[in-house]
């Protein structure tokens, strides 16, 4: 399985009263599709996932797969802060028909490198199914070292990354010293950015696309960031990443997804609410996002 390009880390609607709108998320995957995605990642941190029932996330990954039909990737997020918890939620994801799984740092445990190393092992070893590694050490409290992630990537089973610490020098290291040296030997490992705004420049050091936040909204200009980069149409991929850096920048003024289902709101799209603990967009926190989409030509109502 080659993963290249870019990939939506879709939003759960939701309804005034808080339940899940399966209507809305069918809409949104059907979008998706139809602005020439490349991939889909329910059920991940933009999904609020560690808020939904264990029914209300299977219900996402039929409509997800329903929609699909084999057309494009889904790659489910299961990861949790529990080993056997982990292992069940990649078991169900694979028998409802998952591509391919994303498996987060277990978060809170802030386990050591050997446990981490152990947490990816056991997985692969309990299920049957390609695994992109998710380092985000912002929501988990534990960064993957590149030394630590040369060691996870020698499990067979895991094919790519997703790297969202937002720091060029470690992705830089994470590059050279992980991915290049797989590839070189034959391995097809995918170095995917987790952070809209280092799309381009993971891409440019070798990478091979974004799984993106705002893609929900604009799946066709981030589709088209991600072609140019991977076709090193560098003077086309450079002008669509600063067209869109405004609302990169602001699609993070606040917790993830609070700002991004703000502006698909705005933007006609029914995202609908949050689950607490989360809150809708602060009203203060309103007109630089709107500033934002403005300065990004898009259009909100």
């Amino acid at each position: 399985m080659q993963l290249r390009g870019a990939y939506t880390a879709l939003v759960t609607p939701m309804k005034d009263n808080g339940d899940v709108n399966y209507d809305a998320f069918r809409n949104l995957v059907r979008f998706q599709i139809e602005g020439g995605i490349h991939g889909l990642v329910p059920l991940g941190s933009t999904g609020e996932t560690a808020t939904l029932f264990r029914d209300e996330q299977d219900k996402l990954i039929k409509i997800c797969v329903e929609e699909t039909r084999k057309k494009l990737p889904v790659i489910v997020g299961t990861g949790s802060n529990s080993t056997h918890h982990t292992i069940e939620n990649t078991k169900r994801a694979k028998d409802l028909g998952a591509d391919a799984v994303l498996i987060v740092t277990p978060y809170y445990n802030k386990p050591n490198d050997a446990g981490l190393l152990a947490h990816f092992e056991a997985v692969a070893n309990a299920v049957n199914i390609p695994i992109v590694v998710y380092n985000i050490a912002s929501r988990t409290g534990k960064n993957i070292s590149p030394k630590l992630m040369k060691q996870i990537v020698q499990i067979p089973s895991v094919i790519g990354i997703k790297e969202s610490s937002g720091d060029l020098s470690q992705i830089g290291d994470m590059m050279n010293e992980v991915v290049l040296p797989a590839k070189a030997g034959g391995r097809n490992l995918a170095f995917l950015s987790g952070d809209d705004y280092c799309t381009l420049p993971i891409c440019a050091m070798g990478g091979d696309g974004a799984i993106s936040v705002v893609s929900n909204l604009i799946p066709a200009r981030i589709a088209a960031l991600c072609r140019a980069c991977l076709s090193e149409n560098y003077e086309e991929a450079r002008k669509l990443h600063y067209e869109l850096l405004p609302f990169f920048k602001a699609a993070f003024i606040d917790t993830n997804p609070i700002p991004i289902k703000a502006a698909m709101n705005w933007a006609g799209m029914d995202a609908g609410t949050l689950r607490l603990p989360l809150l809708p967009l602060a009203e203060e926190l309103a007109a630089p996002l709107k500033e934002a989409l403005k300065a990004a030509n898009i259009e909100i109502k």
